[in-house]
């Protein structure tokens, strides 16, 4: 047989039975260009996608999962460079939104809750069961929380992703684009059944940091424009807090990936959201930026611990609603539990 041929064939005969054809109908294609990429992007139907490492060779790779299209969308330094369908959870087992980590990688992983099912180039998420890996593919949400990829797309994306790298989830599965009811940025409980949330600033506290709690680890920033507050978490522990003000021009979520220009200097750069699928790859306006009020030594603090594939995250949600409302996670640090 095609030794090129031994992957696909392979992924047939591991994965469970009604996936059988979804995988067989799989399809992709490679592109040369921002243009060709954007043009195969725009057509792409339950099992297809389009790959373009060589539009962006180096720099940090956030990923992007938009349950509202059912689509992933990868970003290598900002670029865009490769774009699948995909199947996330359905109803009953809805896959979390938020900003994650991936905490483990392994090509060869079966599952240790679901009869030791194949999950082919999984890519954890949550100690709690949610990976990227390579699944069916029906055209609409089907797994128990899993984003499922075609299996050549997760064979390349797993040979792309760093350990720790930035995977963003939003939107809402089975629905258009429209309002959702307020989140809490942060989950109200950690793996160990704890508060996640630290103690909020005292009355004449405007910041606090303590990077020593978490020295190491992906950083990621929230500024809720509800509650005017940033949070700063490193490897899903928060190690700084501060009062900012922020201008509170629209009521949509916006996540932004932090590089370098060529000279070197700190640039955001926007990553897609639903309904703002046009500021992918844009670099944040400066005059926005200075709109932001925020403590001083706080704010130097936290630019020096930052660094390229940090993760900024803004939103209308307060940073924790109790029990109410749709928990959206951030960098999840939940204890392992093996699936």
């Amino acid at each position: 047989m095609n030794p090129i041929l031994l992957p696909a064939v392979a992924a047939v005969l591991i994965l469970a039975p009604g996936s059988l054809w979804q995988l067989a109908a799989a399809q992709g294609a490679r592109a040369s260009s921002q243009v060709e990429l954007a043009q195969k992007a725009d057509s792409l139907k339950p099992g297809e996608w389009v790959w373009a490492p060589e539009v962006s060779r180096s720099g940090p790779v956030t990923i992007y999962v938009d349950l509202s299209r059912q689509v992933a969308t990868i970003y290598r330094n900002g670029v865009r460079i490769g774009v699948s369908t995909v199947s996330t959870g359905k109803p009953g087992h809805e896959t979390p939104t938020g900003v994650f980590q991936i905490l483990q990688k392994d090509a060869r992983h079966r599952s240790s809750k679901y009869n030791a099912a194949p999950m082919p180039y999984q890519e954890r998420l949550t100690w709690d069961g949610v990976a990227l890996h390579a699944g069916g593919l029906p055209g609409y949400p089907e797994s128990h929380g899993c984003i499922h990829l075609p299996y050549e797309f997760a064979r390349l994306l797993f040979a792309t992703t760093q350990m720790h790298g930035t995977v963003v989830v939003a939107g809402r599965a089975g629905s258009t684009v429209r309002m959702t009811p307020a989140a809490g940025v942060l989950a109200p409980m950690d793996g160990k059944g704890a508060d996640s949330v630290r103690m909020p600033l005292a009355e004449g506290e405007d910041w606090r940091w303590t990077p020593e709690l978490s020295p190491e680890g992906p950083m990621s920033v929230v500024l809720s424009k509800s509650d005017q507050r940033a949070i700063v978490l490193r490897g899903g522990v928060e190690i700084g807090r501060a009062r900012v003000s922020l201008p509170d021009q629209d009521f949509a979520t916006h996540a932004l990936t932090l590089t370098r220009d060529a000279q070197g200097r700190a640039q955001w750069i926007f990553t897609a959201v639903p309904g703002h699928a046009g500021e992918a790859g844009h670099a944040l306006d400066a005059a926005v930026i200075e709109r932001v009020r925020m403590p001083r030594p706080f704010h130097d603090a936290v630019l020096a611990a930052m660094k390229p594939g940090d993760t900024l995250l803004v939103t209308q949600a307060p940073i924790h609603t109790g029990s109410s409302g749709t928990k959206l996670a951030v960098l999840s640090d939940a204890m392992p539990v093996e699936r």
